[in-house]
């Protein structure tokens, strides 16, 4: 219509281009975020890691690469003790890891900037616990591009009880951000979040749909109990399964076995 039409219905245009806007919006959020970032990956194999990552790879405060379980346990065949990326003996002093960490900090390593940050949370490493400076670093380290710090973001202003003042919707932006370039844990909050703050069960499902496609196995889960609850189609948990299961079988190596049955026979 013309831009005389517009003035004279001024009100029926905004509200026209707000539902547009957010249309748009979703699109971008659900269109975006089908594949895992690189940093998901090993850097030795380049097979993306399973999914808790911290239960199948090693993070090394040397180089601030997560070696998958399988990279690790074929470098120790071939008598590699040391980092199998980039060959730093290991160390076991909090106080010499701590000093690797602040080095890549000062170089702006955003993995390094949100680990620190992780660490301050947490109050480890040799530091003293403090909320305030670990939302300080991994704010500072989501700014540079760390998906990981998006995620953590996402999650401390969510949840009750953390030490971080709780800000919904600034929270949800972050998990948002995240999802959008991959994030599965990300990606599956967003989905916790339609069911249980707006009761919208079709894009909790589109949402863990994504997300059980990256190999998320707690998606799968989710969309199965609403299957069973009636609230999601046979075909929907059919495709997150199948989905899940192509996912999981990408990621199957023969070095990453080995590990796996190691470790079954360490318990």
């Amino acid at each position: 219509c013309s831009v005389d039409c517009q003035k004279a219905h001024r009100k029926q245009h905004k509200k026209a281009c707000r539902q547009r806007a957010a249309e748009l919006k979703d699109e971008r959020l659900y269109n975006q975020g089908h594949e895992r970032p690189e940093a998901d990956s090993c850097p030795i194999c380049t097979l993306p890691i399973p999914l808790p990552m911290p239960k199948h790879s090693g993070f090394n405060t040397c180089c601030m690469k997560k070696i998958c379980d399988g990279c690790h346990v074929a470098a120790q065949k071939r008598g590699m003790l040391d980092c199998a990326f980039c060959r730093i003996p290991f160390s076991d002093n909090d106080a010499d890891n701590l000093a690797m960490i602040k080095a890549r900090v000062q170089k702006k390593d955003p993995d390094a900037i949100h680990f620190l940050g992780q660490n301050y949370f947490h109050g480890q490493m040799g530091v003293q616990k403090d909320i305030r400076k670990a939302v300080e670093l991994t704010e500072e380290a989501a700014e540079l591009g760390s998906i990981g710090a998006l995620f953590h973001l996402g999650l401390w202003y969510t949840t009750e009880g953390v030490g971080v003042e709780v800000d919904e919707a600034k929270g949800i932006e972050f998990c948002k951000k995240a999802a959008m370039q991959g994030d599965a844990d990300s990606r599956y909050m967003l989905g916790m979040y339609e069911v249980q703050n707006k009761r919208n069960y079709d894009r909790a499902v589109r949402h863990w749909m994504i997300s059980a496609k990256l190999g998320h196995e707690l998606s799968v889960e989710a969309i199965k109990n609403l299957f069973v609850k009636g609230l999601a189609t046979k075909k929907q948990y059919t495709e997150a399964l199948r989905g899940y299961q192509d996912a999981e079988e990408d990621m199957k190596s023969h070095d990453r076995d080995l590990a796996k049955k190691i470790k079954s026979e360490r318990l």
